[in-house]
């Protein structure tokens, strides 16, 4: 089998890809397709509906009907004279058409419809967020974990030059040996860290694919870039005012209430009469003779008529169907209510969290800025004999510490970034 070609991506690629193959939406965008068919449905109940029947009948022993005997000349002391009315076979083939012409209850759904649409299309917008932020966050992590290692191998080659020429000053007699192994066993953690993030970068990628759809054994390249600049790029924390209606769960909520109100307003119509109109057309025929029953004169038939229902007492059962919806409708503003007191607490969270990692961060830029002074200092202190090879191992030690609490502000940076784009609503605007 052929290698696949690899493909490059930036975040808002990778977003895009997901959007389209992810199984997630695929399912949600099928609950609308159905939801599109269930509102086609409700639409074709008050259309004409029309039947066809065919009717054979094989009286094996025709029914008797008893008669007074008066009606032969009896007298009425006389027994029922038992008569045969019908025929061995009969038959009937008809069409019957049905048109409703009002009922509460079906022009209520038919409103509903609509209302019904739009829940089904949130539903997937919903799932496009929620898929957004984890292919963002999938992709930052990716990120962040690949420019771990290029520090890593900076580090390494940094060390690796150190210990080269610290072996070569050993051999010359001017330095111990164990100078050189403390060294050696520095670089070698180094080396085992950097394996460790490398296999992090690969779990990366692989969570990456699987949030976006795409098959684990396909090739990917980011071409975003993470560093400090995307930190700076950052709005700075704003206030904790929130259009709740960006929040999709909230629109949700809102479609929701109204597809309650409008189930009330069905209950209610169940009130009213329903009318339907009716009309058939057909033929029939009996016989004796088997053979003579598709043979002989069919005659023809036909009937017309209106149908009015009208409820009197249904036991109560209208009644206690409201007060259900209504229920339902009570308990959906407070959940609009609770979610926008939820939508309030994330907002200014996710603020804090933002303003907070942000500090942190630059404290860390700070950290890295002072250990890698530090050793570029402990490094000339030793080559011109006044400092120890400990401090040059300590100071290397401090800057992978350093470097790896950057990193690991960073990446809380850009995850606070998302999650205040979410609380906002702004994270995902597209169709």
């Amino acid at each position: 089998m052929p290698a696949r070609a690899q493909t490059s991506y930036t975040l808002q690629d990778a977003v895009d890809y997901a959007i389209k193959t992810n199984l997630n939406i695929k399912n949600s965008q099928l609950d609308a397709r159905s939801a599109e068919a269930r509102i086609g449905e409700i639409r074709a109940a008050g259309l004409p509906q029309v039947t066809a029947n065919f009717n054979f009948t094989d009286n094996l022993i025709v029914q008797r009907a008893f008669l007074p005997a008066v009606f032969t000349g009896g007298s009425p002391d006389d027994p029922p004279i038992a008569v045969q009315f019908g025929v061995n076979y009969a038959s009937n083939v008809g069409a019957t058409l049905n048109q409703l012409l009002f009922s509460g209850s079906y022009f209520v759904g038919l409103q509903a419809a609509a209302t019904y649409r739009q829940l089904a299309q949130k539903n997937v917008t919903q799932s496009k967020v929620n898929v957004a932020e984890a292919v963002t966050k999938a992709y930052y992590s990716a990120q962040v974990a690949v420019e771990r290692a290029k520090v890593l191998d900076l580090n390494i080659e940094r060390l690796d030059t150190l210990m080269r020429d610290t072996r070569a000053t050993f051999e010359a007699g001017f330095v111990e040996k164990i100078d050189v192994d403390r060294l050696e066993v520095q670089l070698n953690n180094l080396r085992t860290e950097r394996q460790n993030v490398q296999n992090l970068i690969e779990l990366s990628y692989a969570l990456l694919k699987f949030q976006m759809g795409m098959p684990l054994t396909d090739q990917i390249i980011l071409t975003d870039i993470v560093d400090e600049s995307d930190a700076n790029n950052l709005p700075a924390p704003i206030n904790n005012a929130v259009d709740y209606s960006k929040r999709i769960e909230y629109s949700i909520l809102d479609t929701q209430g109204e597809l309650a109100e409008l189930d009330i307003k069905r209950i209610r119509t169940g009130y009213l009469p329903t009318a339907s109109a009716f009309a058939t057309y057909g033929y029939n025929t009996g016989r004796n003779d088997f053979s003579d029953v598709f043979t002989q004169k069919w005659f023809n038939n036909s009937t017309i008529g209106l149908n009015i229902q009208i409820p009197i007492f249904d036991g109560l059962t209208k009644k206690y169907q409201l007060q259900q919806s209504q229920i339902t409708l009570d308990k959906l503003n407070q959940s609009r209510n609770l979610l926008s007191q939820s939508i309030d607490l994330q907002v200014q969270q996710a603020n804090i969290g933002l303003t907070n990692s942000l500090q942190t961060l630059a404290t860390q830029q700070r950290n890295v800025d002072l250990a890698q002074e530090v050793v570029r200092v402990s490094k000339i202190k030793y080559q011109e004999g006044v400092g120890s090879n400990i401090e040059v191992i300590n100071a290397e030690s401090s800057l992978k510490e350093a470097q790896t609490n950057y990193f690991a502000a960073l990446y809380d940076v850009l995850i606070a970034k998302v999650d205040l784009s979410k609380a906002r609503g702004e994270l995902y605007g597209g169709e």
